[in-house]
């Protein structure tokens, strides 16, 4: 079979969907994964391709969709794209404050359960992260990962973008030589993604004022095909967050990267239990 076979996760919508539309363009073999069931079909049906379907708020369901993905012959790469701005603070049936559980647990425990596959692949693992995590994150505190803590949801929203590029950095550190790990920041796009959020940030995404947004989905995928297609060391620094060309620089400072294998270690703590 050629081309590369590529999962999207969130890509019945926005980005996801924009990418893999683009991808499908190019004679990759792309797998759609979404939340919404009608949606997810939809663009599965556009593009001839196959889809899967998972609510991240139930990780049962990311262990279920793990076990579908593990039949396809090889992953070349994984896009963990999916997540979003949620509304008041929530805990999920898992027992996880539900942004941290949609936006981070999420991938990293289906990275997790599909890292035998990734790792044959030698896959290309990407992350999606947002300028959320410089505009509402850079006071991130690793003992607070469960939002407890003055909750917001733009605030939670940017420490879980944060998170997303602090594990990008430490899966390479740890695992570079198996597989490559990389995030990409998508810029200020007009999608739905905020469509359950409140306040400031749903009033920008939801009223005519995001027409003055200047990135289209269509526009902020090409950032997502570009590092799909790309080569590690080549096209990329593996363990970097790229938004148009060059790595993106995060206010909140781990130079010693004490936080981030902190995180991925608790990380991996709160995930164990859905591995057996």
């Amino acid at each position: 079979m050629d081309g590369k076979t590529i999962v999207i996760t969130g890509a019945s919508d926005g980005i996801g969907a924009a990418a893999a539309r683009e991808l499908k363009r190019r004679g990759e073999n792309v797998v759609i994964c979404g939340r919404n069931r009608e949606k997810t079909e939809r663009i599965a049906a556009e593009l001839g391709a196959p889809c899967h379907l998972a609510d991240y708020s139930r990780l049962s369901e990311v262990k279920r969709l793990a076990e579908e993905l593990k039949e396809y012959d090889r992953i070349d790469v994984l896009c963990n794209n999916a997540g979003g701005v949620l509304g008041d603070r929530a805990v999920t049936e898992d027992g996880f404050e539900k942004t941290f559980q949609v936006n981070v647990l999420g991938g990293f425990l289906l990275t997790r359960l599909l890292f035998g596959k990734l790792t044959e692949s030698n896959a290309t693992i990407i992350q999606t992260s947002s300028i959320a995590a410089n505009l509402f994150g850079s006071d991130f505190r690793a003992d607070d990962l469960q939002n407890e803590k003055n909750y917001s949801a733009v605030k939670a929203y940017g420490y879980g973008k944060l998170c997303d590029a602090l594990l990008t950095r430490e899966l390479a550190k740890r695992y570079g030589d198996k597989i490559n790990a990389v995030a990409f920041e998508p810029g200020v796009v007009r999608t739905n993604f905020a469509a359950e959020g409140k306040g400031f940030i749903k009033f920008c995404y939801h009223t005519p004022l995001k027409y003055f947004f200047t990135i289209t989905p269509k526009k902020s995928a090409e950032r997502l095909v570009k590092l799909a297609l790309g080569e590690a060391g080549k096209d990329f620094v593996t363990g970097e967050t790229y938004g148009k060309k060059k790595p993106m620089k995060f206010k909140f400072k781990d130079e010693g990267g004490e936080a981030a294998k902190t995180l991925f270690d608790e990380c991996v703590r709160l995930t164990d239990r859905f591995i057996v």
